[in-house]
């Protein structure tokens, strides 16, 4: 695709920098770039705005125009967010000279009208018509919640747009005082008993929580648990959900659903055969998705249809009623998508509002309360895990994690396509882990979009998922003020960033959080400009930090002493390998195997001896190993060195208590390795089952965590 060649690319980084969109950056290496004017085009397009690669200079000049008109246009701004206890304006646009009435509504139903202030703003010519402006206040005496703020422009009839208060900072009670937090990190459906139907699920996920409490861990960090395709095949990754705001329902255990209890005997034996046909060996290399659920789901089907109790009926109900359209949508296309056998649905299919769809729904009540049910199912199971892990005294509980985006396929992209940018998706652009860059295969919201829905998509996502946590962990927190756009088929190369309203965004995510009294984390990984950090944590957001990637100017290991204080700090993360499998290079002989390095492998070798001997000089300058330490002592001293560190809460991996050296996840790959189907084994690629891990004593790794810290 060529650009017209007479277009002046600074009217087009004008249009850009005027519509949020990134006209350069920094790479990895601390050189800013340039982006070309063919990415620019193509983003400012899928934002909505009149231009393309064929556009000319009066096209972008009329565009231009078109975006500084914009605001004047519209009688009220999309959405406002204020700060509790802040004074805050809004401008309201009028014809020149018209008047208006202005009032709120709060969410306790309370009313009143806005006071005028006294703000003088020349009128601005638009479209042939002069357009004044008004300024009305916002008290700081309003409350916490989700407002509504009207106008009524003349006698026509008023409009309306959100008005959210949200908390200046969180203050978790929990993390009040001085204390300090240790926990685990692991990922959910790698962890597996022997009675489990061949993935980790809430069953084996509240176990963990009584092995991992009676060790002493104050939290368990899981992977999002968001839902997956109802059919096969099942995508692997629990960070390319079909949606946020739903479940995954894989994680149900049949046998914990009450009505089981009451079945006829044949058909409990009938679903203990098919728990036999998903269990998996021993000597099973890889988790089979499809597998487990193809069983599971017709275990489901037998339990759904036992009759339920008055009580379990109403509660049923209840939570049908409480998911509203958003619930009604999901199930309609799990439905569609089973009948059809593919979440690519069919043209007739393809949308919410097609008669086909409308006809299917009809005749369909009853498959369609089946998927309601199964979200009922296992939020019931999956939220029930943090109250027993605070029961066994985990102060607190879970933590949960919130991925980044969804499927392009999936449900929320099929019931509001309108909320996405057509022909974009999320990346990140190249640096040193993933060298050519990645693309996520997820669309993005349309920030403008976002606005005009007062945020409500973000606002039930992190809702449901507090739900189930204590905590919860936002991966690339950096998502709420910038996104890395790349188009549908090209190279992680030819994006940009695009920012967000991250005021607005981190205020709703700030409000849901007070309002469960939560824990936050944000993963603020890779390049960050210093004041994002700095805002993160005067808004009460703990930050992440990795101890490879923790480095000084001169690139040795940070000191301990120098790490913030107010961060969740690990040895590693599911992006990187296990330790044991870091110290013996087995992410490099990956990466150069699948053709994943730009650089020479003997340099890169060079590179991650050198980085593990710094290390290592750090770690005798501390005292936490000799000169002659092994592995064992050299993870051990790492642990300690994470936990001399001022952070709040730190974390061990479950992979590196029990030796496992296989990523679970490897950067920048797709089918060229078996991401997220790697179940949980010691160094010689021996499962290790919950049966086993509860009877053993005491872990090694979790006796370092707790010793270190005092406990």
């Amino acid at each position: 695709m060529y650009v017209n060649g007479d277009l002046d690319h600074e009217l087009v980084k004008r249009l850009a920098d005027l519509n949020g969109v990134a006209t350069f950056f920094w790479t990895w290496a601390g050189e800013q770039q340039q982006v070309e004017t063919l990415s620019l085009l193509r983003v400012l397009k899928a934002l909505g705005v009149a231009v393309s690669p064929e556009s000319t200079n009066e096209d972008v000049r009329a565009a231009i125009l078109a975006t500084e008109d914009a605001p004047w246009l519209d009688t009220l701004p999309a959405c406002t967010v204020v700060r509790q206890g802040n004074w805050g304006e809004i401008p309201i646009h009028v014809r020149h000279g018209d008047p208006v009435h202005v009032w709120y509504r709060l969410e306790d139903g309370t009313t009143g009208d806005l006071r005028q202030l006294d703000r003088l703003v020349a009128p601005r010519e638009v479209n042939g018509e002069w357009r004044g402006r008004a300024t009305f206040e916002v008290p700081g005496t309003f409350p916490l919640g989700y407002h509504t703020v009207f106008a009524e422009v003349h006698g026509r009839e008023a409009v309306s747009a959100p008005l959210i208060v949200v908390p200046k900072r969180i203050d978790p009670s929990v993390l009040r005082g001085n204390r300090r937090f240790w926990g685990v990190n692991a990922q959910a459906y790698s962890v597996q008993s022997r009675s489990s139907w061949g993935v980790g699920d809430a069953a084996d996920l509240a176990d963990l929580l009584a092995i991992t409490a009676k060790e002493g861990a104050e939290f368990l960090l899981v992977n999002p648990m968001h839902a997956a395709e109802p059919v096969a095949p099942i995508e692997n990754s629990p960070y390319l959900p079909v949606t946020r705001q739903w479940l995954n329902v894989s994680y149900i255990r049949p046998e914990l659903v009450p009505e089981y209890a009451i079945l006829p005997d044949g058909e409990r034996d009938e679903i203990e055969e098919l728990r036999g046909i998903s269990m998996v060996e021993d000597d099973d290399i890889l988790l089979d998705r499809d597998r487990t659920w193809a069983a599971k789901e017709k275990a489901l089907r037998m339990i759904y249809r036992a009759p339920r109790s008055v009580h379990r009926e109403a509660q049923f109900q209840n939570f049908c009623l409480e998911g509203k359209e958003g619930l009604e949508k999901y199930a309609l296309w799990c439905a569609l998508v089973e009948s059809t056998g593919s979440i690519d649905l069919p043209d007739e299919y393809a949308s919410p509002d097609k008669p086909a769809v409308t006809e299917f729904a009809a005749q369909h009540r009853a498959e369609i309360s089946f998927f309601k049910w199964l979200q009922w199912v296992a939020l019931e199971q999956l939220s029930s895990s943090n109250r027993i892990a605070k029961d066994l005294g985990m102060p607190i509980g879970v933590m949960a994690d919130l991925a980044v985006g969804i499927h392009p396929a999936g449900s929320d992209v099929w019931a509001d396509r309108g909320d996405f940018a057509p022909g974009m998706y999320v990346g990140a652009p190249p640096d040193m882990y993933s060298q050519q860059g990645q693309s996520w295969s997820q669309p993005p919201y349309n920030p403008r979009r976002m606005a005009e829905l007062g945020y409500e998509p973000l606002r039930k996502v992190i809702a449901t998922t507090l739900k189930l946590a204590g905590a919860l962990r936002i991966d690339h927190i950096l998502g709420l003020f910038r996104l890395w756009w790349l188009p549908e088929g090209g190279s992680p190369a030819d994006g940009t960033y695009v920012y967000y309203d991250h005021e607005a965004m981190i205020g709703v995510l700030l409000l849901e959080a007070h309002r469960a009294d939560a824990v936050i984390i944000g993963e603020d990984l890779g390049t960050v400009e210093p004041w994002v950090r700095e805002y993160l944590g005067t808004r009460g957001i703990f930050g992440t930090s990795v101890l490879w990637f923790e480095k000084e100017g001169s690139g040795w290991p940070l000191h301990a002493e120098h790490y913030r204080r107010d961060i969740l700090g690990t040895v590693n993360t599911h992006d990187l390998p296990p330790t044991q499998g870091y110290i013996e290079g087995i992410q490099t002989t990956l990466r150069n195997e699948l053709g994943l390095l730009v650089e020479d492998v003997a340099k890169v070798r060079e590179q991650d001896t050198q980085e593990q001997e710094q290390m290592a000089v750090r770690l005798r300058e501390y005292g936490f190993i000799e000169e002659d330490a092994d592995d064992a002592a050299f993870m051990d001293g790492l642990h300690r060195y994470i936990c001399r560190t001022p952070a709040r809460l730190v974390a061990a991996a479950l992979v590196d208590a029990v030796g496992e050296k296989r990523p679970q996840n490897l950067p920048g790959t797709n089918d060229e390795y078996p991401n997220w189907c790697v179940p949980l084994a010691d160094g010689d690629g021996n499962r290790v089952w919950l049966d086993d891990l509860a009877q053993k004593k005491g872990n090694r790794l979790f006796k370092v965590m707790r010793d270190s810290l005092g406990q």
